[in-house]
């Protein structure tokens, strides 16, 4: 028995009261595996104690008082230090097997609680954000860009209204995103080349249709902008860069706050359009009818970077369907003007 390797002799005298009106009886006690044998002079076994049973009476006093059981009246005295010490040791090594459902029960628990505080931690937030932005209606995403927008304008300023380059403008959306429900909207400044807000608001650069001869560079950007909107949400982009106490406001009120938008819009205008995917672009070229060279060249003059919107473009040269009349271009191109 590994407890007991060091000990030299596993048995000593005791006195047995088998009962508290029987007498008091001299008794050979010696350790066994899991039970404490009491013998009489003749090696006649008397009883057998289970030693993860056995309760210690006076802890400290001597000599040594044990019970086989709590609530047991049999006592069995021992003087002996070496036995008792041995009792002791046993009994510690026979508890350490012991399976202890109270143990489990706190390890079960805690790690639970650990995996729901990960759970909260990192896959709650991003499913919060995620399934806000797709409950929220195309109206109130209308709204929140519009807001968006007029934020925008206190950088950008008003957008460029010139009647007939505002019914141009709508020309242009219908006839280049013909499924779209939004809009587009044309400004002097703030905005590098295009932004898009929540609703399917695109809100372009002037220098867009002023610096360039031709409708299909403006018609780029915004196959250019769909895409990206396809890949990602912008109210999902909106609410992921505002934080889980905006997605919370917005899915509890149905607004946003104030400074929450207008912090949120300052970032887009600094913020660096996302890449897209050249084979998907080219594809949006192709089913919109309009070439992606223009929009290649317009990228990079030298056309080295944009070689394949170049090369692959899904529109060969004389048979691109019209975009706007050259009336309609001419209004575009002066719809920042007074």
């Amino acid at each position: 028995m590994t407890a007991l390797n060091d000990f030299e002799r596993l048995e000593c005298t005791g006195i047995w009261l088998p009962s508290p009106d029987s007498q008091r009886r001299d008794v050979i006690v010696s350790v066994g595996e899991a039970t404490l044998t009491l013998a009489d002079q003749q090696n006649s076994a008397l009883a057998h104690w289970s030693l993860p049973a056995i309760r210690r009476v006076n802890p400290g006093e001597r000599p040594a008082l044990f019970r086989p059981g709590a609530e047991s009246l049999e006592t069995l005295e021992i003087s002996d230090e070496t036995m008792v010490s041995a009792i002791s040791r046993v009994r510690t090594a026979i508890q350490k097997r012991v399976p202890r459902p109270g143990r489990l029960r706190f390890v079960l628990t805690g790690g639970s609680i650990i995996a729901v505080l990960l759970l909260v931690l990192f896959w709650l937030p991003g499913a919060m954000l995620k399934y806000t932005a797709s409950v929220v209606p195309d109206p109130k995403r209308q709204s929140i860009g519009e807001a968006l927008l007029s934020n925008i304008q206190r950088v950008s300023g008003r957008p460029c209204d010139n009647l007939l380059g505002t019914s141009s403008l709508g020309q242009l959306y219908r006839r280049v995103l013909p499924n779209q429900t939004g809009k587009i909207v044309i400004v002097s400044s703030g905005v590098q080349e295009t932004v898009l807000l929540p609703g399917q608001i695109i809100v372009a650069n002037r220098a867009l249709v002023e610096d360039f001869e031709e409708p299909d560079v403006m018609a780029g950007h915004m196959l250019a902008a769909k895409l990206r909107g396809q890949q990602i949400d912008p109210l999902d982009q909106l609410l992921r860069e505002t934080g889980l106490l905006a997605s919370f406001r917005l899915l509890t009120t149905g607004d946003l706050p104030d400074s929450t938008l207008a912090k949120y819009a300052e970032s887009l205008l600094t913020k660096q359009s996302d890449t897209v995917p050249e084979q998907a672009l080219l594809a949006e070229f192709e089913s919109a009818e309009v070439r992606s060279s223009p929009y290649a060249y317009a990228l990079d003059i030298s056309g080295e970077t944009t070689i394949n919107l170049i090369e692959a473009d899904p529109i060969k040269p004389g048979e691109a369907l019209e975009i706007l009349s050259d009336g309609e271009w001419v209004a575009l191109q002066g719809i920042c003007t007074e």
